[in-house]
């Protein structure tokens, strides 16, 4: 069963060294020959590339089997063999995935674009404007170099140096809330203390009621 998703973090990782240093170096010179020349050109050089090696074996093999040196073997018999196709149910649920990040990233887009948050909104705005900027100094071809070189790098330096990176994080985490602490106790020491309640006033002594006349009695 070919997963797109596994095959994709092996070349991350570099599970396959060879597979994935073909795979990396490929993809850099043909993003950077695009500097110079067309996509068609490129992709049509990498092909003759690709077939003069596999013409050159190929008839390399038919040579040595007429000379009765090889048994008859196909140089490219393995990958010929190699069953890359999708049954129907990973089709579907290939499919369904690809459906499903474009719903998702269609619903976020109108969402931002319609403010049904505010705040996020801002920020998708400050990043449409830093990307003004970006754009001005540099092409999307050179980013799209550079998000390669990225993910073809970063996850195999952090697997290397987890541990360093996590004691890293943690001595910034504990910094940034170390500064956090100083600046609330100053703002506590700072902030005016609030005005003490007045005090209640004895509540007035009540007279003391008249003594009831005493009624004189009838003789």
């Amino acid at each position: 069963m070919w997963r797109p998703l596994s095959a994709v973090v092996d070349l991350v990782y570099w599970r396959k060294l060879r597979r994935t240093g073909v795979v990396f170096t490929g993809l850099v010179m043909s993003l950077a020959s695009l500097f110079q020349l067309s996509a068609i050109t490129v992709i049509s050089h990498i092909c003759l590339g690709v077939m003069a090696v596999t013409f050159t074996l190929r008839l390399y093999y038919k040579l040595l089997e007429l000379l009765r040196w090889n048994p008859g073997v196909h140089p490219f018999e393995s990958s010929l063999n190699h069953d890359s196709s999708l049954t129907d149910r990973e089709t579907v649920m290939l499919v369904e995935e690809v459906v499903l990040m474009i719903a998702f990233a269609l619903t976020e887009i109108k969402r931002l674009i319609f403010i049904e948050s505010v705040m996020d909104s801002i920020k998708f705005v400050l990043l449409l404007y830093l990307l003004t900027y970006v754009g001005v100094f540099t092409s999307g071809l050179t980013l799209v170099i550079t998000a390669v070189i990225v993910v073809f790098s970063v996850p195999l330096l952090y697997k290397k140096n987890k541990m360093r990176l996590r004691r890293m994080v943690r001595a910034v985490k504990a910094f940034v809330k170390k500064i956090k602490d100083l600046f609330l106790s100053l703002y506590h020491k700072v902030r005016p203390s609030s005005a003490p309640a007045p005090a209640t006033k004895p509540a007035p002594a009540h007279a003391a009621a008249p003594a009831p006349k005493q009624k004189a009695k009838a003789k």
